[in-house]
């Protein structure tokens, strides 16, 4: 990017001389710098050069409300000057915590009225891993350790979570998995599906998991975690024949169900959870993200109550964090929550915005470059390929990065998942700035097709 403003020459420098950035190639960030984000409000951000842009992933999708709420910023500022920290270790506790552990389980799906705080999704799934086999080792059953995990899902980065997700990348670094962790083919139709139909493919994606729980042996399997709808493995929206399979497979064995809500929580599905939408009743939801709107870090996990009751019964659980309920952010969480429930932010999006959205992206589908479009309530994604019919990619041009360039040169975040180009906005963008959202979009698959030919 061209550079006119001195300050921003400086900031670069500086993420040159003493930043290590997470997900980044470090030798490319060198050599290009960074984009310096410096402002936002609403929908939008504005980089220190000065450009507009509009957030199409919601920061790292969790800017639910929109930037700029006061009334967060508030809330935290009164926690600080109450009780700017206290930790809930030790049969201690503080009335945030407390109090939004109750707003949580107001919304969360009937029987699960449970929560441990943490700071992060990373580190929810590090303690449902700790949590779900402690709970079999209480019950008698020490050996059900393994959890069963989907490839290109997406867990967090932490060992553990980056262990239970199945991103190959992720697993060469580090020597992961960890051991008792094993991984089933994703229901991702439109890349894997071939000459199936999306109905039988769903099915067979399904029936993997029986395979796979047969092949570990059931009484050496602890749980399946899956996210509700993929999110970073590029908004992979399962066959409607995957989840109800998936249920009666989960049925028939005496093993836990996790469902990652880390991205579908808070709305973004149109319903308070993804698991409502699919209506999945896990045994156990990671949180995040949403759950403040990202303006502090948060997250947790909600425990159906017949777990918690034998977590209750076990004695010490050994885990937690310096940070987990931390008091200032669950005040932030309790005034997130507040505003989500109180604008009815979760039924516009149901009843409102997520249909125009997604109607909206569809007119994509006439596009030369565009294989397909799918989306559901505030999430979409564009296949990008070189022949519509064969489904087929262009091999070796990093098609999505390029698309990319070009939406963050013409004032839009769309981020790539190869060659997926994938959305997630804040819930509270509005009609108007959903057709900015779309007209910037073609302009920019305008500009990809026309740089590769």
């Amino acid at each position: 990017m061209s550079v006119k403003n001195p300050q921003t020459r400086e900031w670069q420098d500086l993420s040159r001389d003493h930043h290590l950035a997470p997900f980044s190639d470090y030798k490319q960030l060198q050599e290009k710098g960074p984009r310096i984000i410096t402002k936002a409000q609403g929908v939008h951000l504005w980089d220190s050069e000065g450009h507009k842009i509009l957030d199409g992933m919601a920061g790292l999708w969790c800017v639910a409300v929109g930037y700029g709420r006061e009334e967060l910023v508030e809330a935290a500022s009164r926690q600080m000057r109450e009780l700017p920290y206290y930790n809930l270790f030790f049969q201690t506790a503080h009335p945030p915590a407390l109090e939004l552990a109750k707003a949580i389980s107001d919304v969360a799906p009937a029987g699960m009225s449970h929560v441990f705080f943490t700071g992060s999704g990373s580190e929810g799934n590090d303690t449902v891993l700790r949590m779900v086999r402690h709970y079999w080792a209480l019950q008698g059953k020490p050996r059900k350790k393994v959890i069963i995990g989907r490839v290109n899902g997406y867990h967090g980065s932490t060992v553990a979570g980056a262990s239970l997700g199945g991103m190959s990348g992720m697993h060469e670094q580090g020597d992961l998995p960890i051991p008792g962790i094993v991984h089933i083919p994703q229901p991702y139709w439109f890349g894997e599906g071939g000459e199936k139909s999306p109905e039988e493919f769903g099915i067979w994606a399904a029936e993997q998991l029986e395979k796979k729980i047969l092949e570990v042996g059931v009484d050496n399997v602890a749980a399946f975690i899956a996210e509700p709808i993929q999110g970073a493995g590029g908004v992979i929206i399962p066959p409607d024949s995957y989840w109800p399979k998936i249920k009666e497979i989960l049925a028939r064995y005496d093993i836990l169900f996790v469902a990652d809500e880390v991205i579908c929580g808070f709305g973004r599905t149109g319903e308070w959870f993804g698991s409502d939408y699919y209506d999945l009743k896990p045994d156990l939801m990671t949180i995040a993200k949403g759950l403040t709107s990202g303006y502090i870090p948060m997250g947790g996990v909600i425990v159906r109550d017949e777990v918690a009751k034998v977590l209750g019964e076990g004695g010490d659980f050994n885990h937690g964090f310096t940070y987990s309920g931390h008091p200032v952010a669950a005040a932030v969480g309790l005034e997130n929550l507040r505003i989500l429930r109180d604008e009815k932010i979760v039924e516009r999006v149901r009843e409102e915005t997520a249909p125009y959205l997604q109607k909206r992206l569809r007119e994509l589908n006439d596009h030369p470059l565009v294989g397909e479009v799918r989306g559901l309530g505030m999430l979409g994604a564009i296949e990008l390929v070189k022949d519509k019919a064969t489904r087929s990619r262009y091999e070796g041009k990093a098609v999505g990065m390029i698309c990319r360039q070009f939406c963050f040169d013409n004032g839009l975040i769309m981020r790539a998942v190869g060659d997926t180009m994938i959305i997630a906005p804040p819930l509270v963008i509005s009609r108007a700035e959903i057709d900015e959202l779309v007209e910037k979009a073609r302009k920019c698959l305008d500009l990809t097709l026309e740089a590769l030919s």
